[in-house]
């Protein structure tokens, strides 16, 4: 005992094989004992040995040294130093597998108890004689363990991919479909924010996976009031996105369905069984969403390509009233001003005489000397007597106007136009035009976007020639018709450009553009529109403006600070959702709204309203 003490160090005391010779001579005679007395014969010590070494010492040996205690925690120390007490008393022998250093490790364990083996002297002398028997003993155990482990540790990474997988998708998912209700939006930053219409959010899906755990588990009756609470909540909810908007009965029936979910959550609540169904209402939602995004991209192209009826019939009404008056009567006032370089001219390319208006309006309405101002509007032959007709019924007040059609300049034709050329070519009509139906729904709104008019139509084609049409004037402004304009607050995207016209001259603007166009007979460079032909012809040759001149994002971006489009020089309904369309976005729609008199006699009688 006094060799196994800490003081001694660490010891390994296994039994070492002696010659038979050595053992013959010491198996008789006594030894002596530091500090006097002698020791039994090795012959009736052997037995003793057996108990104890196997026990206590190997436990010493392999887990204890000068620094144990600053290694183990003295309650795990002590419970080991009793076990090699206990082996010394009874002469039971400590398992090998759980007495060397395994022990102390599994000791550090929660939940793991010290094992003792019922394994006799003779059986445990046998096994530390054999490492190989221990080493095996191990592995075999090592192996149990791990058959053990591995299904769980499977199943949690198959839980842990499908799970990155459903928040991969939901990245991707575009939040304006979602509507109001998104946590990543920056006024649910305030976690008390409409907390009321969260909860009875949250109410609604457990109460749906508990309604389908109860009829799974045949509690029919449980079943039937999920179902009646749910419908109530339902109803309850409506389209509220805010606290404000709730009826009053909304805190009782969220009280209502609470309890009833505390009822649900102590029969039916299985941790497993609700993941797997929040996961398939994820991936369900997840699809949904998909699909409906898909539509809306469709119906958008759809509606953005379509023109109202309101407006149809105001063109039609006021084309045929035009064509009723006399040439004399057709005339506009103050045509001088036309070529009056002095004066502040401004270019709108537009087929919708209600867009028209009101740029022309919002213009003048908020001009300091509008006798200064001087419209040029360019139409089509479809639209030119209703856009004439308009403006004589309802001139800009002390500005100048002035309609022309675009099929009146002659010189706008495809020897000259490589646009107009390209549009002649049998593969641009089969890119355009073609007549199979898309196999799939998002081919489908592609095919939509690409058949847009506005694409096709000079109109939109006709800013790349400023020069040819206003040669006189040496600098104009260019308004799209989805702008409205704002003098208390220029920029480089269409919408709002001043253009100086001797420049571009000197720099051979539209010389340029048409080497662009025809590099790209083959829309291998670009497919639609004029911004990219536009962002390569200017390339620069712009001069940067305050972005506070022009605003952008209207038709599209439902972000848009107040502040921004206050200030702003001219704010621009760029995208699909342009404001006279019912897809409009109706917090913008007021700003364009309001220059626009519903009480006319046409727009009245078109019906269009606010």
């Amino acid at each position: 005992m006094r060799s196994c003490s800490p003081l001694a160090g660490r010891h390994t005391l296994s039994p070492v094989p002696t010659p038979k010779s050595r053992r013959r001579r010491r198996r008789d005679s006594p030894t002596s004992i530091p500090g006097g007395g002698s020791r039994a014969p090795l012959h009736r010590r052997r037995r003793r040995r057996r108990r104890v070494l196997p026990s206590l010492c190997l436990c010493w040996s392999r887990g204890f040294g000068p620094d144990w205690g600053a290694g183990m925690a003295g309650a795990r120390v002590m419970a080991l130093v009793a076990l090699c007490a206990l082996a010394v008393v009874t002469g039971a022998q400590v398992d090998p597998l759980y007495s060397s250093k395994q022990v102390l490790d599994w000791s550090r364990q929660a939940n793991i108890k010290l094992q003792n083996s019922s394994l006799t002297g003779e059986d445990g002398l046998q096994l530390l004689g054999r490492p190989e028997e221990v080493t095996r003993r191990k592995l075999r155990e090592r192996t149990r363990v791990k058959k053990k482990i591995e299904p769980v540790q499977q199943d949690d990474e198959a839980l842990v991919k499908l799970e990155n997988a459903g928040i991969e998708r939901s990245k991707a998912v575009d939040s304006a479909v979602l509507g109001k209700y998104s946590i990543w939006r920056r006024e649910n930053e305030n976690e008390k924010a409409d907390s009321k219409v969260r909860l009875m959010r949250d109410q609604m899906i457990m109460a749906r996976i508990y309604s389908v755990l109860a009829k799974s588990r045949d509690k029919l009756d449980l079943y039937q009031d999920l179902l009646a609470r749910l419908k109530e909540s339902q109803r309850s909810l409506g389209e509220a996105t805010a606290d404000a908007e709730l009826p009053k009965s909304a805190s009782e029936r969220v009280k209502v369905m609470g309890q009833l979910l505390a009822k649900a959550r102590d029969q039916l609540y299985d941790c497993k069984a609700i993941t797997q169904r929040l996961r398939a209402m994820l991936q369900s939602a997840d699809e949904q969403v998909r699909s409906l995004k898909k539509q809306s991209t469709f119906l958008s192209q759809l509606a953005a390509k379509t023109i109202p009826n309101g407006i149809h019939c105001l063109s039609m009404r006021l084309t045929i009233d035009y064509y009723l008056l006399s040439p004399e009567k057709r005339k506009f006032p103050k045509s001088e001003n036309l070529e009056n370089p002095d004066l502040y001219h401004y270019a709108l390319f537009s087929d919708n005489v209600l867009a028209a208006s009101v740029v022309v309006n919002s213009t003048i309405m908020n001009a300091k000397e509008p006798e200064k101002h001087v419209f040029h509007l360019v139409t089509d032959k479809l639209n030119f007597g209703a856009m004439n007709m308009w403006f004589l019924l309802n001139p800009p007040g002390d500005a100048t106007i002035h309609v022309e059609n675009v099929d009146d300049f002659k010189w706008l034709n495809s020897s000259y136009c490589p646009v107009l050329k390209q549009l002649e070519s049998a593969a641009m009509k089969e890119y355009y035009f073609r007549a199979d139906r898309p196999k799939t729904l998002s081919a489908g709104s592609s095919n939509l976007k690409y058949r847009n008019p506005k694409y096709l139509s000079m109109l939109n084609h006709l800013r790349f020639y400023l020069p040819q049409v206003y040669p006189k004037l040496n600098k104009i402004l260019f308004l799209d018709d989805d702008i409205n304009f704002d003098p208390n607050a220029c920029g480089w995207a269409y919408g709002m450009n001043m253009f100086d016209l001797e420049e571009w001259k000197k720099k051979d603007i539209t010389g340029i553009y048409h080497k662009w166009q025809n590099m790209n007979e083959n829309r291998l460079l670009w497919k639609l529109g004029t911004l990219p032909p536009g962002l390569l012809t200017f390339y620069k040759l712009t001069h940067p403006l305050d972005k506070s001149w022009h605003v952008l994002g209207l038709g599209y971006n439902p972000s848009i600070e107040r502040s921004e489009i206050d200030n702003a020089g001219v704010i621009h309904y760029n995208g699909n959702m342009k404001p006279w369309l019912e897809i409009a976005m109706t917090k913008y729609r007021p700003y364009w709204t309001k220059y626009i008199n519903y009480e006319h006699t046409y727009v009245r009688g078109c019906k269009i309203s606010q």
